[in-house]
């Protein structure tokens, strides 16, 4: 590792596995355990989102639950495991990598359905995990500058073309609540520092295209396998 503007930067997030940590359940995956019924009701919110981008309506979730569980106990597990977050009065607020309220990072998914996800590494995690192609537009935090990333069979493609991903976060907790909020594209190194420098209370690594790319993939892309 080397020291970029006061931040660790990650050589190669694959042998890094703190690089996984700063999106949430230390390292341990998105894959959500089978048993309970928790995979089956994980993986029917993220089809719901992938092609209305919303979550499944409750009735879909029950009928997804297994071994007798009720659907809202097979939630609060999902979200007490930070699988997803719920709202206060239970329902679905997010399933990473989706968000159901608008966030800086968009996707338009095979020209069709638009969604937002939690995050940039969310945001990339979302191509490989449907195998389809996308178009992900977002934002540079304070100056507003457009990156987008194409994804065609399986190939990114970034403009700006020097854009990169810092990851970020304070403190411990879920993903959600510590960490979504501060991974975002960058248009280059210089901004994405310079951005890091204004807020040092946080911990944060920056990213190379290609390791942001593998990270979204290595998080995201078995969820639906």
């Amino acid at each position: 590792m080397v020291t970029a503007g006061g931040r660790r930067t990650v050589a190669d997030p694959s042998a890094a596995p703190e690089a996984l940590e700063v999106l949430g359940r230390a390292g341990r995956g998105r894959l959500a355990p089978a048993a309970g019924g928790l995979r089956a009701v994980q993986q029917a919110v993220l089809r719901s989102f992938a092609a209305t981008g919303r979550p499944p309506a409750s009735g879909v979730l029950e009928a997804a639950a297994v071994f007798g569980a009720a659907a809202c106990d097979v939630l609060a597990e999902l979200a007490r495991e930070d699988f997803l977050v719920l709202d206060g009065v239970g329902q679905i607020r997010a399933a990473y990598p989706f968000s159901t309220a608008p966030t800086r990072h968009r996707v338009r998914i095979g020209g069709q359905a638009e969604v937002y996800a939690m995050c940039a590494i969310d945001a990339l995690g979302i191509p490989p995990m449907l195998a389809a192609d996308a178009a992900i537009s977002s934002a540079e935090p304070a100056t507003g500058a457009p990156i987008t990333v194409t994804f065609t069979s399986g190939h990114a493609v970034w403009q700006p073309s020097g854009a990169v991903v810092l990851t970020a976060r304070r403190g411990d907790g879920p993903a959600a609540e510590v960490a979504c909020g501060y991974i975002n594209f960058f248009t280059r190194p210089a901004t994405a520092r310079a951005w890091a420098q204004a807020h040092s209370d946080l911990t944060g690594r920056m990213l190379s295209q290609a390791q942001a790319e593998r990270l979204g993939r290595n998080i995201f892309g078995s969820l639906l396998a």
